[in-house]
């Protein structure tokens, strides 16, 4: 069924409540999300997006009942990664020769996917198409925010921007708009999608929002491609964007371990006291990283100034957990974050070297050689422990 977004647009995308996992399982989606597709029917009726590929008979199905498939003028690839494009086959079969606006990229990527060769119509960033009544799209290249094929579509006269993967979460709503919902799960899920799959690309971003800022478009509308269409003062977003995208951080500092006989989750909790001791203004988390998921762990990274990462020596190694989680670290590329290492061992101890390692690798700066604990800590060992706390906490 589609739902009228503002004149002649209309939200014609997919609710998926049950949805867990993201992108393989690398991203957790507790609250669902929408895979946001809109019908525009000015003098041209124009296709922004489709959905996910497990629900392209049904969106193809439904859009059927809404409109005769024939009378789409074009189609708007903005981006095309599966879950926006998935239904273009399906939908395809049906309208072969309908012109589908993209960026040359995104030419290679739906080729590639699809194997395709359906009738592309390239676009840059200021190529405009006409929508009669005095209205235009004007497209805008978003190249690596957060594909290389990735852009943006402006619809003037209803000042809307269908700004596909920016600006949005992996929220499940019927609500369809951010004055709708629950403010802090929205915001919870805005800043957990921006620091798991936005963050790599801050510099890029960056001048990205600046380009758009400059454009002085007005916008009274931000139609994402994944959760609520920000319409009460949709520029609140943007601004939240430029914030984080400025090597964001709270007055935070997180614990992060893994433990085999709780000897490293003791040091775990004696750091998080000795933080605590330090600077009570500070907020103190402590996540055991086989308990705690990936993706809400790394976002109260993206939060914290600082960090204490902890793992027993295992093998010669530390625990998958922590190795794997570090490595996850890498690639979210965080800047200006401090962080220390520490772990329990009763044979060879390499486990805190190795943190250290991984997290100056991940672009942490290291807070000294981190602690290592000769099995179970004593007194004195959680009295260090302590004082490894304040010293990150200064």
């Amino acid at each position: 069924m589609k739902k009228q977004v503002k004149n002649n647009v209309y939200w014609v995308g997919k609710v998926d409540w049950e949805l867990k996992k993201f992108h393989g399982d690398e991203y957790s989606t507790h609250k669902g999300s929408t895979y946001n597709s809109y019908l525009i029917q000015e003098e041209k009726t124009v296709l922004v997006d489709t959905v996910w590929l497990p629900f392209a008979k049904e969106f193809v199905e439904n859009l059927s009942k809404e409109i005769d498939l024939k009378k789409i003028d074009y189609i708007i690839a903005n981006h095309g990664e599966v879950d926006h494009s998935g239904a273009l086959p399906e939908l395809m079969k049906l309208i072969p020769d309908t012109p589908i606006y993209c960026t040359e990229n995104a030419v290679k990527s739906l080729k590639g996917q699809y194997h395709q060769d359906w009738n592309f119509k390239v676009v840059k960033t200021g190529d405009k198409l006409d929508l009669g009544n005095g209205k235009e799209l004007i497209f805008v290249e978003m190249r690596m925010l957060h594909w290389p094929d990735s852009m943006a579509a402006y619809m003037t006269g209803d000042n809307i921007l269908f700004s596909n993967d920016a600006f949005g979460q992996h929220y499940a709503t019927e609500m369809l708009y951010n004055d709708l919902v629950d403010q802090g799960e929205l915001m919870t899920e805005s800043i957990k999608y921006f620091a798991n799959i936005l963050n790599p690309f801050n510099p890029i971003l960056q001048k990205k929002l600046q380009e758009v800022l400059s454009l002085n478009l007005q916008i009274d509308m931000i139609a994402t491609s994944h959760g609520v269409i920000w319409r009460e003062n949709p520029l609140q977003i943007v601004e939240k964007y430029v914030q984080w995208s400025a090597d964001y951080q709270e007055n935070q500092i997180t614990v992060i371990y893994d433990t085999m006989w709780n000897g490293t989750r003791e040091l775990a909790e004696r750091i998080a006291l000795g933080i605590q001791l330090q600077d009570p203004a500070v907020t103190v988390k402590i996540f055991n990283l086989s308990k705690s998921d990936f993706n809400d762990v790394a976002t109260e990274v993206f939060r914290s100034k600082a960090i204490a990462v902890g793992s027993p020596t295992v093998g010669n190694g530390l625990l998958h957990s922590v190795a794997g989680f570090l490595h996850y670290l890498k690639s979210l590329k965080f800047k200006k974050k401090k962080a220390a290492a520490f772990g329990c061992y009763g044979w060879s101890g390499e486990s805190v070297k190795m943190i250290n390692d991984m997290l100056a690798d991940a672009g942490f700066e290291v807070i000294g050689e981190g602690m290592r604990q000769l099995w179970n800590p004593d007194e004195a060992a959680k009295k260090a422990a302590v004082e490894l706390g304040r010293t990150i906490a200064k």
